[in-house]
């Protein structure tokens, strides 16, 4: 068996590194945002056993290429480029590094609505411009607002923390989360995401991309939002229909909007929303501080030995294993 683990992508934590060196084994990258084949040519020239997931897809084909891994672990929480049900029929489990980035998802979640709400972007491009648009303008206080949240995991509880230091009132609706995960910040909490959209001043995204997710955020839900109204994204692109949320700033029903993520990534360098000012964007850099990267990295990989160790992971962090053949899932932990 080779002692080789394969990072799909350039970067990896020194921390994370050593954990790799010290249990014998050697690192191999990919390019960043490798394509499948890319992914499957890695696999097989260096006969890795195991996946640490960042950048690009991987599929049934890069899988079938490579037979002998037997553990992929993601560098963080989001599976979309992940055919979970592929690894599931291979036994092969998908880990997730749950919770090890969301302080600083939520702080950049909570940066990109200050900077959509104050202007800063704008306020700051005009000053260096020559203009000092100081005459007329009109800002807004955030403190007494309602933030709506989509999704109670890990990142939304740590971004409800912090806003509730702003005074801002809380809402969310997450039909899988436990009534505590609402209680310990204060989140009213509503039985359907239609329900909660009137009252969302300020919409904020923290659930994983699923068939029943995708481009829920649409012009049939903005239009429940009230008017200027914001929308915050640092989960996943594919969450928002891109146009509509366009058309949405454009026509001033939403005042604007702050996004991490985007439907394809890395987004084309025409792409819409560069032209629009209201819409504040960064290259999905929310969990990608010092302190983040390492403590996901060393998840990632620790869940890595720990399969190939045999020994047992907690269910939580095993994103396929009601995907699995009961047979196959000796390596869970047992819920006590």
């Amino acid at each position: 068996m080779s002692k080789t683990i394969l990072v799909t992508g350039p970067d990896l934590d020194p921390a994370a590194a050593r954990v790799i060196a010290e249990h014998g084994y050697q690192t191999v990258h990919t390019p960043a945002y490798a394509d499948s084949d890319v992914i499957a040519a890695h696999l097989n020239e260096s006969g890795a056993v195991g996946i640490v997931s960042r950048m690009g897809r991987l599929d049934a084909s890069v899988m079938d290429a490579a037979p002998q891994v037997r553990v992929i672990s993601k560098h963080g929480v989001g599976v979309d480029n992940i055919d979970l049900s592929a690894a599931a029929e291979r036994n092969i489990p998908v880990l997730v590094a749950t919770g090890a980035n969301a302080v600083s998802v939520a702080e950049h979640a909570i940066a990109l609505l200050l900077a959509a709400v104050k202007k800063i972007l704008p306020l700051d491009a005009s000053l260096r411009a020559g203009r000092w648009e100081k005459a007329g303008f009109q800002g807004r206080e955030l403190r007494g607002s309602t933030l709506a949240l989509l999704g109670m995991g890990s990142i939304a509880q740590a971004t409800a923390g912090i806003a509730s230091g702003l005074g801002l009132k809380l809402v969310g609706y997450d039909p899988y989360a436990t009534d505590g995960a609402f209680e310990r910040h204060g989140v009213e909490r509503f039985k359907s995401f239609d329900d909660m959209l009137p009252r969302a001043d300020f919409l904020s995204l923290h659930t994983p991309l699923t068939d029943q997710t995708r481009q829920i955020v649409n012009s049939g839900t903005i239009a429940k939002m009230p008017k200027g109204s914001f929308v915050i994204n640092t989960a996943r692109g594919g969450l928002i229909d891109e146009a509509a949320l366009l058309a949405a700033v454009q026509s001033g029903h939403l005042a604007g909007a702050g996004l991490d993520s985007f439907a394809v990534e890395p987004a084309a360098a025409d792409h819409p929303f560069w032209a629009e000012p209201r819409i504040v964007v960064t290259p999905h850099i929310g969990g990608v501080t010092r302190e983040a990267g390492a403590r996901v990295g060393v998840d990632a990989v620790g869940g890595i030995f720990q399969i190939l160790e045999g020994q047992q992971v907690p269910a939580a962090r095993v994103a396929n294993r009601d995907l699995m053949a009961d047979g196959a899932k000796s390596f869970i932990k047992a819920e006590e």
